[in-house]
């Protein structure tokens, strides 16, 4: 596994299960033989589903591992196949069987990689108009996505209470419904202390999910 997947994987499951107070064990042992099957990348997902169909009470946290999964095999396993994979017939069926998976979290896992390449320092303006491009004409696909997150760059120097008021009021047929929260929160305090962390659980609807998202993206970023 990626080292910064790897951080991510666990930190993920590790809040969830505590904010929850479950046992993750035999859920994350099940969850990572899938990260590591030396398999073609579709028996991985097939892995991962069944890891997930096993242990319900983690289900919230399916497609976000959808995502890490797939930023791990382009960080991974694509080092160990033919340089031109990701353009290959194969790989097109893949995408093309796997199109209605994941969260718009694979977007920014491959942004902070982008940064990190390029020792930048993440921020929701270079994200949002340099890494998706939501002021070029034909990435509109992607304004209509972020239209909220662009109303409201302002959360990002404000409390995690406001951000989440706003969350909240997010139609529930929103895409970015589950993440607007731990994302802007994210940009407001890439680097979380303690008594942070609580302050952003405390103003939460969900707080399993929104702290297990936002230490994701936290650890996916040290």
């Amino acid at each position: 596994m990626d080292a910064k997947v790897k951080k991510a994987f666990h930190a993920g499951i590790s809040t969830y299960a505590q904010t929850e107070g479950i046992d993750a064990g035999a859920f994350e042992m099940a969850l990572q033989q899938a990260f590591d099957k030396e398999a073609p990348y579709i028996e991985k997902v097939q892995a991962l589903d069944e890891a997930f169909d096993d242990h319900q009470r983690f289900e919230e946290l399916r497609e976000i591992y959808f995502d890490l999964l797939m930023v791990n095999f382009f960080a991974e396993d694509v080092k160990k196949l033919e340089e031109d994979y990701l353009d290959s017939p194969e790989w097109e069926a893949i995408e093309e069987e796997t199109i209605d998976r994941g969260t718009e979290l694979l977007n920014m896992f491959l942004y902070l990689q982008e940064c990190e390449d390029e020792d930048i320092d993440p921020s929701l303006d270079d994200y949002l108009k340099e890494f998706l491009l939501v002021e070029e004409d034909e990435f509109q696909d992607e304004y209509a996505i972020y239209e909220k997150v662009i109303a409201n760059q302002i959360l990002i120097d404000s409390t995690f209470a406001e951000i989440n008021s706003v969350a909240s009021s997010l139609s529930p047929q929103d895409e970015l419904k589950e993440l607007f929260y731990p994302l802007m929160s994210f940009f407001n305090e890439p680097f979380p202390e303690e008594e942070q962390m609580t302050e952003y659980l405390d103003a939460s609807d969900n707080k399993p999910l929104d702290g297990a998202i936002y230490q994701i993206i936290v650890n996916f970023n040290k």
